[in-house]
C-alpha cells in the first residue's frame, strides 16, 4: 500500500469518527449582502422556527466536503470552545463554506500534504456578519471574561480593539478566508471540551494546553497573544517549520497569510473583495451548489 493510499485510508477513518461526533454537536470599507432566500429544507438558524426559510449563498460559494471531502472540520465556533465561551451567532452546522476557487485550492493542498502524511484541518472559513456583530458586542462586555485564561490571559479586554484582534469586518465574511491547521495521520482524537473545565493558557507548551491534534504551531487556534504572528522569531525548532510548513503549502495555490495569525489564510484573487455576507453557515444556504 502506498503513503497516499496509508493517507487517505486513516483519514476516511478519522472523517467518520468526526462526523458522528459534529453530526451530534449543539475594518474595511464595503457593502454587507443578506442574499436572496431559499426554500430548501434543513437546519434551522437560531430564532427560525423549523423549516423556515434563511437567506441563501451566492452561486460562487460551496461547502468544503463537496469539494475535497477529506480535509477534517473542528468548526470552533459552533461549539462553546471559544474566545466568548459560547456558540456564535450565525453558526447553525459544523461546516466550512468557501467560494469555490478557495475550496478547490484546498483540495490541491491537501492532495500535497496527503502524500506527506498530513491533512488539513478547518477551524473556521466563511463567517456571517452576524456572528462578527457577535465579536464586537462581546468585547464591549468588559465583565465578560471567562475565557481569558486560555484565549488572551496577557492581554486587557478593553485593548481588544486597539491591539486588532476583533473588528467591525472581517475578511471571512468575503468567503476566501479560512482558519486552519494541519494534523498528523493517523490523526488523533481531539478532546471534548467540558465548558467549565480549568483553562490553560494558549501559549502553554503543546502537552499542557487544551489537547488539539494540530501539529506543534507553538500556540492553540485564536490565541490572542504575539506569539500567534506567524514569523515570531521566540517560535524556533519543530514549531516554526510547522508553521513554514502550513504557510508554504498554502502559498504555493495561492493563498496568503494573515502575519499576526499563524492559522489565517485568504485565497486570492478574492471572488468578493468588497462585500460582506451575512447567510447563515449550513448546508441549506449552498443547497444545489
Amino acid at each position: 500500500m502506498t503513503r497516499l493510499a496509508s493517507a487517505l485510508r486513516a483519514l476516511a477513518a478519522t472523517a467518520a469518527t468526526l462526523l458522528a461526533v459534529t453530526a451530534a454537536a449543539p475594518g474595511a470599507s464595503g457593502a454587507t449582502v443578506t442574499a436572496g432566500t431559499t426554500g430548501a429544507p434543513g437546519a434551522s438558524a437560531p430564532g427560525e422556527g423549523s423549516g423556515t426559510a434563511g437567506p441563501s449563498a451566492p452561486e460562487e460559494f460551496v461547502a468544503l466536503p463537496a469539494v475535497a471531502p477529506t480535509i477534517i472540520h473542528d468548526m470552533r465556533y459552533i461549539t462553546p470552545h471559544n474566545f466568548m465561551g459560547e456558540r456564535v451567532d450565525g453558526y447553525d452546522q459544523p461546516l466550512c463554506i468557501l467560494t469555490r476557487p478557495a475550496a478547490r485550492a484546498l483540495q490541491r493542498a491537501q492532495w500535497k500534504l496527503l502524500g506527506q502524511g498530513y491533512s488539513l484541518k478547518v477551524y473556521d472559513c466563511y463567517r456571517p456578519q452576524r456572528a462578527v456583530d457577535h465579536f464586537v458586542r462581546w468585547a464591549k462586555d468588559l465583565e465578560d471574561e471567562a475565557m481569558k485564561p486560555e484565549f488572551y490571559p496577557q492581554v486587557d479586554k478593553s485593548r481588544l480593539f486597539t491591539d486588532g484582534y476583533i473588528a467591525e469586518k472581517s475578511g471571512h465574511s468575503r468567503g476566501s478566508t479560512v482558519d486552519l491547521t494541519i494534523v498528523k495521520l493517523p490523526a488523533k482524537p481531539t478532546r471534548p471540551y467540558v465548558p467549565g473545565e480549568k483553562l490553560v493558557p494558549c501559549y502553554a507548551p503543546q502537552g499542557e494546553r487544551f489537547r488539539d491534534n494540530s501539529i506543534d504551531m507553538g500556540t492553540g487556534y485564536d490565541c490572542f497573544d504575539t506569539l500567534s504572528h506567524t514569523d515570531d522569531p521566540r517560535v524556533q525548532g519543530k514549531q516554526r517549520a510547522n508553521r513554514q510548513l502550513l504557510k508554504n503549502t498554502l502559498a504555493d495555490v495561492g493563498f496568503t497569510n494573515l502575519p499576526e495569525e499563524w492559522w489565517h489564510f485568504t485565497h486570492k484573487p478574492e471572488v468578493f473583495p468588497d462585500t460582506y455576507f451575512d447567510f447563515p453557515v449550513s448546508w441549506r444556504s449552498v443547497a444545489g451548489h
